[in-house]
């Protein structure tokens, strides 16, 4: 875990606007709420997991909510920059400068690469990214299914795109404030409260998006350890999204609240979405535009479209997906 860069440092915040520490979650408890959000053996193919409740009707009534047609990136840019909250900076440099091939016409080549999983690249968490005391999602047993050569269970090609309907869970604007503190957590009562407020809901076959506001406050306040605070969903708020069936996960964090309230687990919604509920995540995303969009058009729901790198034993993919109003 890198240290906090200068700037801002990331200190331990109060749970939430009232303030108070965010409460431990003992294993034992949250042992009990992964078993009960679990859904093994529910749906075939197993390595899709919730996104196997997406169908036709879905993409059809997501489609519905298209009106003025306005669409909104949500990746972040390629970020080559060393120093900031990815201690994993993205690859890119030229292989062609038109020196390469016959003279004409000139052509211009360059390479890419990242190891994504981290704080700064857009990316989709697949099936085979986390496991449980041993065991994938589905009970597949990590061991036999993830190799040297990639996964062979729950990889990101086996998911292929996604279109349906998402759900922008704003708690900055709900709040009142340019973003949540790092370290400030999102609870069950937070998502309802939230959902009231913005006149939205999530639903079966959804993808709900946390904002934070943390691209704001890196802009104004500079960077921190996103790994040592961030602010992020409280275990208490998984089994709520499990009731409303939803099939994807996301935010402009890694959804995940740091510190870990759960003692010997260092990402348990991670855990549990992935592990137990088969719902793939979105971390790092930059919701700031549709933050905006959103209450532009006084709806916080809109046609979200995911595709994913088609990569063959992959635990994920860098990802740019689009939200469509």
């Amino acid at each position: 875990m890198s240290s906090s860069p200068a700037g801002d440092p990331a200190t331990p915040p109060p749970e939430g606007p009232g303030g108070g520490r965010v409460p431990a979650v003992p294993r034992r408890e949250f042992d009990e709420i992964f078993a009960a959000v679990r859904t093994w053996g529910r749906w075939s193919p197993a390595d899709r997991g919730a996104w196997n409740r997406v169908t036709g009707e879905h993409v059809r009534r997501a489609a519905a909510l298209v009106r003025s047609g306005r669409t909104v990136p949500l990746g972040l840019p390629w970020n080559t920059a060393p120093g900031t909250e990815g201690e994993r900076p993205a690859l890119h440099h030229m292989t062609d400068l038109g020196d390469v091939e016959a003279p004409e016409p000139a052509t211009y080549k360059d390479f890419i690469g990242a190891d994504y999983h981290g704080k700064s690249v857009s990316h989709l968490d697949a099936l085979s990214h986390i496991a449980y005391r041993g065991l994938l999602y589905d009970g597949r047993p990590a061991r036999e299914s993830v190799g040297a050569g990639g996964a062979r269970f729950g990889a990101v090609d086996a998911l292929g795109p996604l279109v349906t309907r998402g759900v922008l869970l704003d708690l900055p604007a709900v709040r009142g404030r340019p973003w949540l503190e790092p370290g400030e957590a999102v609870r069950a009562r937070d998502v309802l409260d939230a959902e009231e407020a913005l006149g939205v809901r999530a639903g079966e076959g959804c993808a709900v998006l946390l904002r934070t506001g943390r691209f704001r406050r890196r802009r104004e306040r500079g960077p921190w350890d996103l790994g040592a605070a961030g602010a992020g969903f409280h275990v208490d708020a998984l089994p709520l999204l499990a009731e409303r069936a939803i099939a994807l996960l996301g935010g402009d964090g890694d959804s995940d609240l740091r510190p870990s309230p759960v003692e010997g687990v260092h990402s348990p919604v991670h855990t549990l979405a992935v592990a137990a509920m088969g719902v793939p995540l979105l971390d790092n995303l930059d919701l700031e535009e549709l933050s905006a969009a959103c209450a532009e058009a006084g709806r916080y729901e809109f046609m979200i479209v995911v595709t994913p790198l088609a990569v063959p034993g992959g635990t994920g993919s860098p990802v740019n997906p689009v939200a469509v109003l």
